[in-house]
């Protein structure tokens, strides 16, 4: 009997797996709230795995061309880190308005709310991308970088800022899919954007035949190609597809009640993400001020390495806010919070068991992107270090998409500007250059900051101000 009953479960996750995968259309407002959350999660983390190979398929070839061109790929990842907060403040806000419309069983207005937002982060993002293509150097030197970093890496900065609207794209039609219940498009949206990347950047670092080897160069070419053709997919299923979301031209017109019930969730959503982007720049310099390019090196590295697992985590915590977003549409408050409840359970113990695997494993998961003693030595301090605060990590990422997915982005925030600017950059400042322990100094402060956050960041949520929130 118990060997049947062992059996049948097996059998009933596989189907779930292939259901979830499939994109097949559920109502999330009843049933089962932990097949609610694996039959969303599935695909959620499958896409965020996607996304941290981007990063991964990048600094395994840019790694293969020195130390300065990985510096290079670290420096303009710090500065991109603002287009992809303002791509997710944009994600989480057409994330809450649609997942609520949903709720509230109207779908006509759910793609209206999805069409606005697509308006709006065009706007944005080309007020970004030019001046960054434009004052790419200056840029590049105000980081901190080597002179012989910024002559390498002009070209690589010029070409993701100019590719910016992609990967604005790409975050927030994933936002449009998610609020509407169907993750498995944006997951295979980045399935297609990876393969291409995957294909593109030997292909164009190295070159072949009659294409060049454009070196670092062609790493940009090959990220902003693969995810532009991630997001020509994503496009077409808006139009074209069986969504629940289906754009038209008749949405094109301004709705200007929308858009500012939008920007009212967005413009707290970004900012909340570009305080910890401003952190994570301050954080980047004084690691290669204190420690060099060999310091500088070995954290991206070791950055790269820890987003890879942290991206899963956070695509686990997002299947919070549609189902947050869902639910209160729903006018269930009470399985919206139990939800969240269970998810925080679910990505918790998985940050757990990633935890105990840096701290057995992080030599080994090193030698696979440098050979460089120094470098790999740094990387290792700064892997087993940040590592240390996962299980906080992977409870906070789910109370915050929480909040997100309510529409209460301006709780986040605070949380954030505290927690990163009062507490996390003045503790990075003094134990790198007071207490003189350097780069290390800033890998602790990093962990200690996260779990005060996380901590403050449930006693808020207990607290149910968010069930009350209206969007």
């Amino acid at each position: 009997m118990q060997i049947q009953n062992s059996t049948n479960r097996i059998k009933y996750f596989f189907t779930l797996i292939k259901q979830s995968l499939r994109g097949d259309q559920q109502d999330y407002t009843t049933g089962s709230i932990r097949k609610a959350v694996f039959l969303l999660a599935i695909p959620m983390v499958f896409e965020m795995m996607m996304e941290s190979v981007f990063a991964l398929v990048d600094i395994f070839f840019v790694g293969q061309l020195g130390k300065n061109a990985i510096s290079t790929v670290g420096l303009t990842e710090s500065l991109l880190t603002l287009v992809y907060s303002l791509a997710i403040g944009m994600s989480m806000a057409a994330t809450a308005m649609v997942a609520r419309r949903v709720g509230e069983k109207n779908p006509e207005a759910a793609s209206v709310a999805a069409m606005q937002s697509i308006i709006v982060a065009l706007f944005v993002v080309v007020c970004i991308s030019i001046p960054g293509f434009i004052y790419a150097k200056n840029i590049l030197r105000l980081m901190g970088a080597e002179d012989e970093t910024v002559n390498v890496g002009t070209n690589y900065i010029r070409i993701m800022m100019a590719g910016s609207v992609v990967i604005m794209l790409l975050f927030l039609i994933n936002g449009i899919f998610r609020g509407a219940g169907d993750p498995s498009i944006s997951m295979k949206s980045l399935w297609l954007a990876n393969i291409c990347n995957i294909i593109f950047c030997p292909l164009f670092i190295k070159g072949l035949g009659p294409i060049p080897a454009f070196g670092l160069t062609g790493a940009a070419i090959a990220t902003t190609c693969g995810r532009g053709i991630g997001v020509c997919y994503q496009l077409f299923h808006l139009i074209k597809g069986n969504s629940v979301i289906r754009l038209k031209a008749a949405h094109l017109k301004v709705q200007w009640d929308i858009i500012k019930s939008l920007v009212i969730v967005a413009g707290p959503g970004t900012l909340q993400f570009i305080i910890g982007s401003c952190s994570w720049i301050f954080l980047t310099k004084w690691v290669a001020e204190t420690g060099g390019s060999v310091a500088s090196a070995g954290y991206i590295i070791a950055i790269r390495i820890l987003m890879f697992f942290l991206l899963p985590a956070w695509g686990l915590s997002n299947a919070a806010a549609t189902l947050v977003g869902q639910n209160l549409g729903a006018n269930q408050p009470k399985r919206a919070s139990d939800s969240v409840i269970k998810t925080a359970k679910y990505n918790a113990i998985f940050m757990g068991i990633v935890t105990v695997f840096f701290f057995v494993g992080a030599d080994m998961i090193l030698s696979f992107f440098t050979t460089q003693p120094a470098v790999k030595a740094i990387a290792m301090s700064a892997l087993r270090i940040v590592s240390a605060g996962y299980i906080f990590y992977g409870v906070g990422m789910v109370l915050i998409n929480a909040f997100n997915g309510a529409g209460d982005t301006w709780t986040p925030t605070i949380i954030n500007f505290f927690g990163f600017w009062v507490l996390q950059i003045p503790l990075a400042w003094y134990l790198s250059k007071n207490a003189s322990m350097g780069p290390v100094g800033i890998f602790i402060a990093i962990p200690v900051a996260e779990s005060l956050m996380t901590i403050a960041s449930f006693i808020l949520f207990r607290k149910g101000k968010w069930k009350k929130v209206k969007v």
